[in-house]
């Protein structure tokens, strides 16, 4: 399977359904009955009960999720139960799902907290996957309205300033633990010496991610993912951030643009910092707001990261053609949460950089086009233009 890129749009679905179509208060009792069996189920963090400590989402979260995926998770025949023999139900099968997505724990490890098998949980994990594939992209879209578009760059206006911003792209590492065997084992090996994937993710003011890509080896730079990628070329033909020019002064107009890192290249629809000590007061100002709207993205990665434990370690000898698709549903899953305003989201703590160890990318490309855009919306900024 070649890198994730780009999604159809698919109806949205409402976030009002309850689980399996039972009641909450249903929902409740399937909850305590499973909380009985459930093994080393630790005491729940400050603020937060036994269920949101486990999944790391509110009820009302989990029963959407169980809304989204119920037709095609039980659309197949299969009979999973329990060590005991007790057959599972839907939040059941949806429950181990997530706990093996948030946790990063191993399947063994997951199966006995459970009471069951780690091939059950390796088939649940997969059967979710693909239903959130099928009945949640949705949630993982490029915006589609100008309405949408102006409330984001009024947002990220809002941060330090920085006018007609539509989003700030970073990437991040998921690494893995490959056997020196493997043949294909030397394209997966990064620059700093580790096996890792890459995701590359463009992201709003709210932190939700808009548009991915994923699946590439981790020994590629930045840039080379980025032209790979179908928002590269939609941008390029002049079919993505297209929308309403801003005029900076008389004869020089600020087009739509994403915001990026040193790693990236400077475009016309793409800003990077500039570089340098020895940079004019007016540049080291557009710094620092740069730096203040970019960060978002580096906070959404470390909070995917952070959420969804399975991408946040080091991942043993996974699966490299079902990496991209979990990946893809853990995005799916962190913008889930942001839609619900899940108020357990902001209960948790980022403890970690979304890719520590790794230094800084510098990217020496620069569209000349790009540099006269970027110093004039230094000087803008700083009021002299």
């Amino acid at each position: 399977m070649g890198p994730v890129k780009g999604y159809k749009k698919r109806r949205k679905v409402e976030p009002n359904v309850s689980a399996s179509g039972s009641s909450e208060e249903g929902s409740l009792d399937w909850w305590d009955a499973l909380s009985r069996r459930i093994a080393g189920i630790s005491s729940p963090s400050k603020g937060l009960d036994k269920f949101e400590s486990m999944f790391k989402i509110s009820r009302k979260t989990f029963n959407y999720i169980c809304s989204l995926v119920k037709d095609c998770m039980m659309a197949k025949t299969s009979n999973f139960t329990f060590s005991n023999g007790k057959p599972m139900c839907l939040n059941d099968q949806v429950a181990i799902a997530l706990r093996r997505l948030s946790s990063g724990d191993s399947l063994i490890a997951v199966a006995d907290s459970f009471g069951t098998n780690h091939s059950t949980v390796s088939q649940l994990t997969w059967r979710f996957v693909e239903a959130m594939e099928e009945r949640g992209i949705h949630h993982l879209q490029w915006p589609s309205t100008e309405q949408e578009m102006t409330k984001i760059k009024s947002k990220f206006e809002k941060i330090r300033g920085l006018p007609n911003c539509c989003g700030a792209i970073d990437t991040t590492h998921i690494t893995m633990l490959l056997s020196s065997t493997e043949m294909d084992s030397n394209v997966w090996l990064d620059r700093e010496k580790n096996h890792s994937m890459i995701l590359q993710a463009i992201v709003d003011p709210d932190m939700r991610f808009r548009d991915i890509v994923t699946g590439w080896p981790g020994k590629m730079d930045d840039f080379d993912v980025l032209q790979r990628s179908t928002f590269f070329k939609l941008c390029e033909k002049g079919e993505r951030l297209n929308g309403n020019k801003m005029k900076l002064s008389e004869g020089t107009e600020l087009r739509e643009y994403i915001v990026g890192d040193s790693g990236f290249p400077i475009l016309p629809w793409l800003i990077n910092p500039f570089k340098g000590k020895e940079n004019s007061e007016s540049k080291v100002e557009f710094n620092k707001r740069h730096f203040a709207t970019r960060v978002v993205a580096q906070r959404a990665l470390t909070r995917l990261k952070e959420m969804w434990r399975i991408i946040q370690g080091v991942m043993w000898r996974p699966d490299k053609n079902r990496l991209p698709r979990i990946i893809l549903v853990c995005c799916i899953l962190h913008n889930i949460v942001i839609d619900m305003e899940d108020d357990v989201y902001d209960e948790l703590v980022l403890s970690h950089d979304h890719d520590a160890g790794y230094k800084q990318e510098v990217c020496k490309f620069a569209d000349k086009t790009a540099l006269v855009l970027r110093d004039n919306l230094s000087l803008y900024l700083s009021g002299r233009l």
